[in-house]
């Protein structure tokens, strides 16, 4: 099932980038993941290259995702629902950063 989210970045999105990622993607996401066995493989793999090659922390995830969303700015990616391996990094920070519970705090994120 494809979908389209109007991905829009709204002033002082760069400000909190993880948490800004979770509320313009990751519920639509991560809710595909539990229906795509598939798709849960190939966002398990974006985690592990994200795991092997930075700490998962808030501050590091955060600003690792400013810069991957300044290069797909850059080239003028545009999310448009299909599965592609930019779509599936932002889904694997989405997801490690539910499940590292990054967002929970008062600190930006």
């Amino acid at each position: 099932m494809l979908y389209s989210v109007s991905v829009v970045f709204e002033d002082g999105w760069a400000a909190s980038p993880l948490r800004w990622l979770m509320n313009a993607l990751g519920d639509a996401q991560l809710a595909m993941m539990v229906e795509n066995p598939g798709m849960v493989a190939a966002v398990d793999q974006h985690a592990a290259v994200l795991r092997d090659a930075i700490p998962l922390d808030r501050e590091t995830l955060g600003d690792y995702l400013l810069g991957f969303l300044d290069e797909l700015r850059h080239r003028g990616w545009a999310f448009t629902g299909e599965p592609d391996a930019p779509s599936l990094r932002l889904t694997a920070v989405c997801w490690l950063t539910r499940e590292l519970d990054l967002l929970d705090g008062a600190a930006p994120a």
